[in-house]
């Protein structure tokens, strides 16, 4: 996995960017190349010999640069090329891994420098990344394209597992006869789907121009399935004398920190709910708050539903609720009331009538 630092580096040199259609023309003419992003000033102790250029940078010029033997020297943002046939002389004694004469200074660069360091291999025609001790070598576009393709497949699939499992929780609320259970599973399904977008967001970061299309489909194919997360820890999550808003997060980030396999356990999803873990704690029977389920109700804001859950304190406490009764929660009014109590009626039919079917 890839980390942020990562990511950010293979962002400035993604398909689109004009550094990288100069890296491709170096590619298709088989030069190799060695590319040192860095001011100047803070590499000069590594740097002998070379020429002065301090030229704004073009595709073209990196190209035509690249055929000669020594270093390019671009500056930090990019924007202009500094020096070219460059003699880089890091340490010697700083370890690496590498293997042909030109890798072997490019890694030692960045880890004596920190700088970016792009080297390009001219018998292998590939582009490998160093930083710091990162080493990152960028696989072909279509590589990186079919991954992307196979990694929203899979996605896809998850998804609708989340959506039959989501549609499961939305019957038994209704039908007030949710265990513990069910919630953790609809957690750790919801975690899987989300894990898994952020392995395609990594390729789709990887492709620059080249994933838009890809962007689009793990948009539609993502929408609301994070907010469907938080509603449903916001119904089950026991809080007290504390920020709802903060819990969620605090919620959140627990789980973040749990392995695939200590969610699929459930226990330790119920512990960062803020239930004690017992045994048998899963076969427990909870009840909802409501958040989620008014929340699909159209034209009702939060603060309508905090009063709705504050008034009657659970999901079906809203449900039993009589038109006069809901008139007179504070902002509800008699349009309203009518409107959700025929709402949840119509919920409560299609469930009955779905389990009649089944």
């Amino acid at each position: 996995m890839l980390d942020e630092s990562t990511l950010e580096i293979i962002k400035k040199i993604a398909p689109g960017t004009a550094i990288r259609e100069g890296l491709e023309n170096i590619l298709r003419a088989k030069t190799g190349a060695l590319i040192v992003i860095a001011e100047t000033e803070s590499i000069s102790k590594i740097i002998d010999g070379g020429f002065e250029i301090n030229q704004e940078y073009n595709p073209a010029k990196i190209y035509e640069l690249a055929k000669m033997d020594g270093a390019i020297i671009l500056n930090k943002d990019f924007k202009r090329i500094l020096k070219a046939n460059v003699e880089l002389v890091p340490d010697y004694k700083i370890k690496t891994s590498e293997t042909g004469t030109r890798h072997r200074s490019a890694e030692r660069v960045a880890k004596q420098t920190d700088s970016l360091v792009i080297c390009i291999s001219q018998r292998r025609g590939v582009i490998t990344l160093f930083k710091g001790d990162i080493r990152y070598v960028m696989d072909e576009t279509d590589t990186v394209i079919t991954r992307a393709n196979q990694a929203l497949e899979a996605l896809e699939k998850y998804k609708t597992v989340l959506e039959y499992t989501i549609s499961n929780l939305d019957e038994q609320e209704i039908d007030d006869m949710v265990t513990l259970d069910v919630v953790t599973n609809a957690i750790y399904r919801s975690e899987i789907v989300i894990r898994m977008e952020e392995e395609v967001k990594r390729n789709i970061i990887e492709l620059g121009v080249e994933g838009n299309l890809i962007e689009i489909q793990l948009k539609q194919l993502m929408h609301g399935v994070e907010l469907e997360e938080k509603k449903i820890i916001e119904d089950y999550m026991i809080y007290k004398n504390k920020n709802k808003e903060e819990k969620v997060e605090n919620v959140l980030s627990t789980l973040k920190k749990l392995s695939l396999d200590e969610l699929l356990s459930g226990e330790k999803v119920a512990k960062a709910l803020g239930y004690k873990t017992t045994p048998n704690i899963l076969d427990e029977i909870v009840s909802a708050k409501g958040y989620r389920i008014l929340g699909k109700i159209p034209k009702m804001p939060i603060s309508i539903i905090d009063n709705l859950i504050d008034a009657f304190y659970s999901l079906q406490g809203v449900c039993s609720a009589t038109v006069t009764e809901l008139d007179e929660v504070e902002g509800i009014g008699e349009t309203r009331a009518k409107f959700i109590n025929q709402t949840l009626r119509k919920l409560q039919e299609q469930y009955l009538i779905k389990s009649y079917k089944i």
